[in-house]
C-alpha cells in the first residue's frame, strides 16, 4: 500500500446492509398504505429477494409491519422510538447552541421565553457584560404579554374570543409611554405579527429596550417558546431580523418540527 495515498477501507458487509436497510425505511415512510414487494424492489434498485429477506429481519424486530403476504410497512417499533425521544426532547437544551451563536453575532442578550397564562417567563438567557445593557429580565422574570416581544408571538396564536378574555382579564395595564393599552391597537399589532411571523417591543416593556422575536415550534406545530433578542433602542438592527428567524427555526426542526405542516393551536 502506498503510505502517501492508503486506499480506503473496504466496506463490509454491514454497511450494505444498513444502507440497504435505511432505503428501504425511506421507501416505507413516504407511503401511508402498504407498500407491494415489488414496488419496494422498483423504488430502492434492491433484487426482490435481496428486499424481501432485509424486510423480513426488520419485521421480526418490529420495525416493519406485514399486514399481509407481500406488503410491508412502518412498524410499531419506530413510533415507541420516536416517543422515547420525543420525551427526552427539551427546548432550553435545543436552544442553548443556537443562542449562543445569535449572541456572538450581535453581542446582545438573548432570551428564551414561554408561555405561562397571561405572562412569558424568560427560561434562559444568552449575554455579556459587554453587550452594555443592564440585565434586567432574568431567568424565571415574568411579563405581561401584550408588553412583550414574545408575548405577541402567543397572543397572535390565540383566536379573536380569547385575546378579547385576556384584555378584559388584564386591563392591558401599561409599563411605558408606548405600552399597548388601547384594544384596537393591540388587533392591529397582531394581525401584524400573525402577517409578518415575527413580533417586535419597542420600548414596551422597559424604556431604552427594543426587541424582536421569532416563535419555536415542536413536532405538532404548536408555539412552545418565543427566541427574541433585546438592545438598546439605538442599538437594535434591522438586519438581525433574518438571522433571528432562522435561528428559531433551527431550534424548531430540532424539536421535530416541518416548516409546512400545519400548526397546532397553542396552549
Amino acid at each position: 500500500m502506498n503510505a502517501q495515498n492508503p486506499s480506503p477501507p473496504p466496506q463490509g458487509p454491514a454497511i450494505q446492509v444498513l444502507e440497504r436497510m435505511f432505503s428501504l425505511l425511506d421507501v416505507l415512510a413516504t407511503h401511508q398504505d402498504p407498500v407491494p414487494l415489488k414496488r419496494i424492489s422498483e423504488l430502492t434498485g434492491l433484487h426482490p429477494s435481496t428486499a424481501h429477506r432485509i424486510l423480513n429481519d426488520l419485521t421480526i424486530g418490529r420495525f416493519v409491519d406485514r399486514p399481509e403476504a407481500g406488503s410491508y410497512r412502518l412498524g410499531m417499533r419506530l413510533l415507541e422510538l420516536g416517543n422515547m425521544v420525543k420525551a427526552r426532547l427539551d427546548v432550553r437544551e435545543a436552544a442553548l447552541g443556537p443562542m449562543r451563536e445569535l449572541h456572538r453575532l450581535t453581542h446582545q442578550p438573548v432570551n428564551l421565553s414561554v408561555r405561562q397564562g397571561d405572562e412569558i417567563v424568560y427560561i434562559e438567557r444568552a449575554f455579556s457584560e459587554r453587550s452594555g445593557m443592564q440585565v434586567v429580565r432574568a431567568i424565571g422574570g415574568r411579563a405581561p404579554l401584550h408588553l412583550t416581544s414574545v408575548g405577541k408571538l402567543f397572543l397572535a396564536h390565540d383566536d379573536a374570543t380569547r385575546v378579547r378574555a385576556y384584555v378584559t382579564r388584564t386591563g392591558l395595564a401599561g409599563n411605558t409611554r408606548n405600552s399597548i393599552t388601547d384594544p384596537a391597537r393591540l388587533d392591529r399589532e397582531l394581525h401584524q405579527v400573525r402577517s409578518a411571523g415575527i413580533a417586535r417591543d419597542d420600548e414596551e416593556l422597559e424604556p431604552g429596550v427594543r426587541c424582536m422575536a421569532a416563535g419555536v415550534y415542536d413536532d405538532q406545530g404548536r408555539l412552545v417558546a418565543g427566541l427574541s433578542v433585546s438592545a438598546p433602542a439605538e442599538r437594535l438592527e434591522e438586519s438581525w431580523l433574518a438571522r433571528v428567524k432562522s435561528t428559531a427555526d433551527d431550534i424548531s426542526r430540532s424539536l421535530g418540527y416541518r416548516p409546512g405542516a400545519p400548526a397546532a393551536a397553542s396552549r
